[in-house]
């Protein structure tokens, strides 16, 4: 009668201690390097994050909005952001690039005009990045 075992050494099919300790080995270090790089890959991007929000806007006349925002970015870190200017189709009717100086401040409120070239409906802030 042919068992297992005997199958199992007839064709290679044994699996010594010292193996098996390696496969450990090497699965544990697997897992602690796929974690290293999800936690890098989660935390190390957020160094140089800029969060920015309209807060509101004032068309002033045809040529013309007013938009205040908050900046939250880095502390001592200069910003650039995109701001814009939207008719009522949606479409861009005037945008401004500002170039904020750092500050010793996590968040900080700001207000700038932005040049249309046709009556706008709304103001918003587009983009921010750390310069």
């Amino acid at each position: 009668m042919t068992t297992q075992q005997m199958l199992d050494d007839r064709y290679g099919r044994t699996r010594s201690p010292r193996a098996r300790l390696w496969r450990w080995i090497a699965g544990v270090v697997a897992a602690v390097v796929v974690g290293a790089v999800l936690v890098w890959m989660a935390f190390g991007n957020t160094a140089d994050a800029v969060d920015a929000d309209a807060t509101g806007y004032q068309v002033v006349d045809a040529r013309t909005v007013a938009v205040t925002f908050q900046v939250t970015a880095p502390t001592g870190s200069a910003v650039v952001c995109v701001l814009e200017a939207d008719d009522e189709e949606h479409g861009i009717v005037g945008w401004k690039v500002v170039r904020l100086a750092a500050s010793t401040t996590h968040t900080h409120a700001y207000s700038e005009s932005i040049p249309t070239v046709g009556p706008a409906t709304t103001g918003l802030v587009n983009t921010c990045w750390v310069s």
